[in-house]
């Protein structure tokens, strides 16, 4: 561990905070602490800010409720840079948006990744554009019963799949379930941030178990 004093602000006496969803790993915002804000949110185990355009103390969630729960805090390598991990109550954005990092400027052709989230986005734009010949818009027309029957269907695929102990099979037909759950989840009003806090807080409180076992 390493104290305030060692690390770098610069000559306004500012240092820069990325703060990051400890569950998703998905980059919230970039704000700024001093040594007042950072102490404040080591105390409090909330984020505090340095407000540049207000010059004041910002306590994130003083207004909105939108507080951000500390999990961890790390400089880099010169400390002068903060990686600040957070479990949030909510929206990290004044716009309302997950996180303030929403506008696409570039992104290389040849070495796109895959990612669920734009899958995601995907299969939501299914739901809205209705596009001609799109399996998607038609489960969405059909609505909530053909993409619950559909999930079933698929479910009883990777089971029957697994049993064979066909491992291609198997995880082909685990990629249609994923799929059309995921089609229920846009269908439900589900984000994946929504899975992954469930699942986060899931691990924290099995961990909490395992320790209390292994103090009893």
């Amino acid at each position: 561990m390493i104290s305030i004093d060692e690390l770098k602000f610069d000559e306004k006496g500012l240092i820069p905070a990325i703060v990051v969803d400890a569950a998703t790993k998905r980059v919230l915002t970039l704000a700024y602490m001093n040594r007042e804000s950072l102490a404040i949110s080591m105390a409090k185990g909330l984020t505090c800010f340095w407000s540049r355009s207000r010059r004041r103390l910002w306590l994130k969630g003083e207004s909105s409720g939108n507080c951000q729960h500390i999990v961890s805090i790390t400089a880099d390598c010169d400390k002068d840079a903060l990686l600040v991990m957070v479990d949030p109550d909510g929206p990290a954005c004044h716009l309302g948006t997950d996180s303030c990092f929403a506008n696409p400027l570039w992104r290389s052709e040849s070495r796109g990744e895959f990612s669920l989230e734009d899958l995601m986005r995907l299969i939501a734009s299914r739901k809205t554009e209705k596009k001609e010949n799109s399996y998607t818009a038609y489960l969405f027309e059909k609505g909530l019963d053909k993409i619950l029957k559909k999930v079933g269907e698929e479910s009883t695929e990777v089971i029957i799949a697994a049993k064979a102990e066909d491992t291609k099979e198997t995880v082909y037909e685990i990629a249609d379930l994923a799929y059309h759950v995921l089609v229920l989840m846009i269908q439900a009003g589900i984000s994946l941030d929504d899975v992954m806090h469930e699942l986060a807080s899931r691990h924290v409180i099995d961990r909490k178990v395992k320790q209390e076992k292994m103090t009893s």
